[in-house]
């Protein structure tokens, strides 16, 4: 499915954002991008994976995400362009490119199921994606490969589709809060693009946009414990999680005839998939046919088995019946942990104590909203000096990582 589409655009292809309204792009080769099977996959995978348990509209997907990312990187070239930053068309396309591509490499339910199906990021996978991409089309990522793996001479290229005012997040933020209603995760976007600039060959904020770089991290910092790491979602997610744990690591071939491919060949494969230093091509094009449909799909397949935990797990997840979670700033004790996990053993007539693993869940989430030191926000002052986010002291900006324990299990 590497094919290169040879079509040729008359006019740019419109489309009707829900967020920004009618968008367009400026280069022919991203709708041959866009029109892509890799790409038109990610209309499969749900950005914010099991979050619509909480709050029912946010159904929107990474296609959604990344039209809107890229829309994003057009208004921020055009504004860096008439403050005078030199962007050639063939870096502003491959700024684009870089951008619209940069969340391919999602697996289903997108963060969910990260480094599960294959051991690597979802950064990695992207960029794995656009080599396979670069070859199909005979160099045409070529500039857009580096500008994403960091390796262009001009940084702030980079700094826009991987820094801590980039592209992505300006538009998740933006468009997480549309779709599940949290007015909370609201940005100012057309504001904080227009105070963009560039100095020294990387990305800077003008002062005056100072105020606006601070409600963005704060809504940053709100939208992360309201709706990323919201409990209800987290514990619909560990359960999903707990499914494929379970696949993996006690492969009874009753269960692996019930797992449609091609996630059943993962599943066969994963203890040797743990030993990859790179992904094979051929790897990569089957995980490149996965989508949120496949694992929904298992999960019937799962619902309808014999009793035990995989059909537990999966009819609590489609019919939400999830298991109770309760959360702390502090690690549980371990005597709690074996108090419940006797607890649960017991009203569950549990023959097989190592099952208990899958049905009662601890561990930690943690979220560090904004970073200091070489990645830290430049700051563009008002007598034209760069200087770090940190050194104003009227920011309020909370630096560190914050860390959530939590311990998940089923409900009496």
């Amino acid at each position: 499915m590497d094919g290169k589409n040879t079509k040729t655009f008359q006019k740019k292809t419109l489309f009707n954002d829900p967020v920004y309204g009618f968008i367009k792009f400026p280069h022919d080769f991203l709708y041959t991008i866009i029109d892509h099977p890799y790409f038109q996959r990610l209309r499969r995978i749900r950005q914010l994976g099991l979050t619509d348990y909480v709050y029912p509209g946010a159904v929107h997907t990474r296609f959604n995400h990344c039209l809107g990312a890229l829309h994003l990187t057009t208004m921020t070239i055009e504004t860096l362009r008439n403050k005078g930053v030199e962007i050639s068309d063939e870096e502003s396309e491959a700024l684009s490119l870089a951008i619209l591509l940069h969340d391919i490499g999602h697996g289903p339910f997108s963060h969910a199921l990260e480094r599960m199906i294959l051991p690597f990021g979802h950064e990695q996978i992207s960029l794995a994606v656009m080599h396979l991409l670069n070859e199909a089309f005979s160099g045409k990522l070529d500039l857009a490969v580096r500008i994403f793996a960091n390796e262009y001479h001009r940084p702030f290229f980079h700094e826009l589709v991987a820094g801590q005012l980039d592209m992505d997040r300006m538009d998740f933020l933006h468009r997480d809060s549309f779709y599940t209603g949290v007015v909370e995760g609201k940005i100012g976007y057309g504001r904080l693009i227009n105070m963009l600039n560039v100095r020294e060959e990387h990305l800077v904020v003008e002062e005056k946009g100072l105020h606006t770089v601070e409600q963005f991290l704060m809504a940053r910092r709100l939208m992360y414990w309201q709706v990323y790491l919201h409990k209800t979602a987290l514990a619909a997610e560990k359960m999903l999680q707990s499914v494929l744990n379970y696949l993996f690591t006690m492969p009874e071939i009753r269960l692996q005839t019930l797992v449609p491919e091609p996630l059943r060949s993962f599943i066969t494969e994963y203890e040797a998939s743990g030993n990859l230093k790179l992904i094979p091509p051929e790897t990569l094009r089957r995980f490149l046919t996965l989508d949120d449909v496949d694992v929904t799909n298992l999960l019937k397949c799962l619902a309808k088995s014999e009793p035990g935990v995989p059909n537990m797990l999966s009819n609590g997840i489609l019919n939400r019946k999830l298991f109770k979670i309760h959360e702390q700033d502090h690690p549980f004790d371990p005597a709690e942990i074996s108090e419940v996990r006797q607890m649960v053993m017991e009203n569950l007539g549990l023959v097989q104590y190592d099952q208990l693993d899958f049905l009662v869940i601890s561990g930690n989430e943690s979220s560090t909203i904004y970073k200091g030191g070489e990645s830290e926000i430049r700051i563009l002052s008002k007598n034209s000096e760069v200087k770090p986010l940190g050194s104003f002291t009227e920011v309020h900006i909370q630096p560190a990582k914050t860390t959530r324990y939590y311990l998940i299990y089923p409900k009496r």
